[in-house]
């Protein structure tokens, strides 16, 4: 009881420590929910039924290198498809207004999380300075997003006026005292500063690794209704939809679940292994109230999976060309709409060759200067894909150019 009081008590002063510039207050949600990057995967990850939220990394900005992340847009598809607010952050390693500029001009059009979400610069390396980092939470913050600032207490205060930089903005802070599983926050370990929001305090949410965060405030909720429901749309928002508000009974062939925790036996009778559930599958087969999933190749009640993807193309669909060329027709791939277009695409970077658009790496990759003769492409969130026919007869994909930008990651001829 008295280290329940305790942990009560140091909770109940974060709550007075939050306020900064900002009148509006809201209640203590004390929410919990991951941060995630590419190191989760394609789908992301959940550790407990019980989170509300994610924050995916959209990519990252060295003092003047970009670096993608490939599973942003999928990651914010899946948090929507599972009735959880998604939201992004930034890895922004700069130091100058100039710098800001650059890195807000290529990621803020790329953003899949709605108006009014968070939006978080992760400052946690390089020499960042004052000026240029309030520069560019007001860039985000004018762009329409709820902008914060990430970090660890210590770097922070180290770099930055960070007292004048809470008056002004919300503060997503890191803190823990072990790497052991830790799936509720330790109070004791508190990075005490004003206007704390979002507190991380474990990056061994779940055994393996997994960032887990409390919401101190309510503040992700900012861009969702009561009802999780984005105010404004974007092509993984839109798919996310798609899917959470597709019925059980409409599971078909195609469709990507995943099983949920809280399933105990598959529909033969054996038990269901950990490591089984919150992972995405493909639907085999589908007879009554089962469904066969492909990878385990086990028979699933469908009251125990939850759908993620029901239009077969992640992230939204689209129709924008792989080089300028026209087309004519199109192949299925299963569920996978093809556009039929002949040519050879020469990378200029190294590209992974997935088994289908940005899902399921194949281990093999195109470096610099290897060319590839496609058939045709498909767009997957951010990314339009060439396909082409791999030496095993199977169809492989290719990112070949920014879907968003337009950007081509080589040259076509």
């Amino acid at each position: 009881m008295k280290n329940k009081l305790i942990r009560l008590g140091v909770a109940f002063m974060a709550m007075l420590l939050i306020g900064g510039a900002s009148s509006t207050v809201f209640a203590a949600k004390l929410d919990k929910g991951v941060d995630q990057s590419k190191f989760n995967g394609n789908q992301g990850k959940f550790g407990y039924p019980s989170d509300k939220f994610s924050i995916s990394q959209i990519g990252g900005y060295y003092d003047g290198s970009f670096v993608d992340q490939y599973t942003y847009a999928t990651q914010v598809q899946y948090t929507i498809a599972q009735g959880k607010r998604a939201h992004t952050y930034i890895y922004a390693q700069f130091s100058s207004r100039e710098q800001a500029d650059v890195m807000l001009d290529h990621y803020l059009p790329n953003v899949q999380t709605p108006k009014g979400s968070i939006v978080a610069l992760d400052v946690e390396s390089g020499n960042p300075n004052t000026e240029a980092v309030r520069y560019a939470l007001d860039r985000v913050q004018k762009a329409g997003y709820t902008a914060v600032l990430y970090g660890y207490k210590n770097f922070l205060t180290s770099h930055l006026d960070l007292n004048s930089l809470a008056d002004a903005y919300p503060l997503w802070m890191a803190e823990y005292p072990d790497y052991n599983v830790t799936p509720e926050p330790n109070y004791n370990y508190f990075p005490s500063f004003k206007n704390i929001a979002i507190f991380q305090f474990t990056s061994t949410y779940v055994a393996g690794g997994l960032d887990g965060n409390i919401d101190l405030t309510g503040i992700t909720d900012n861009g969702y209704t009561k009802n999780n429901k984005p105010e404004t749309d974007t092509p993984a928002i839109d798919a996310g939809h798609e899917a959470d508000n597709t019925p059980k009974k409409d599971i078909k062939v195609g469709d990507t679940v995943k099983v949920n925790f809280g399933a105990s036996k598959y529909a033969t009778g054996e038990t269901i292994p950990g490591y089984v559930k919150g992972q995405p599958h493909k639907v085999l087969q589908v007879s009554g109230t089962r469904v066969l999933l492909a990878d385990i190749y086990s028979w699933v009640e469908r009251s125990d999976v939850e759908i993620l993807d029901v239009s077969g193309n992640p992230g939204g669909n689209g129709n924008r060309n792989v080089s300028t060329g026209n087309t004519s027709g199109t192949t299925k791939d299963g569920q996978y709409t093809i556009h039929n277009e002949n040519g050879v695409f020469t990378a200029n970077e190294s590209l992974a060759v997935w088994n289908y658009p940005g899902i399921s790496n194949t281990g093999v990759r195109y470096y610099p200067g290897e060319s590839v003769s496609y058939f045709g492409y498909v767009r997957n969130g951010n990314y339009i894909y060439g396909a082409y026919h791999r030496n095993n007869g199977l169809i492989g994909y290719i990112a070949v150019r920014n879907a968003v930008t337009g950007q081509p990651l080589g040259s076509f001829r």
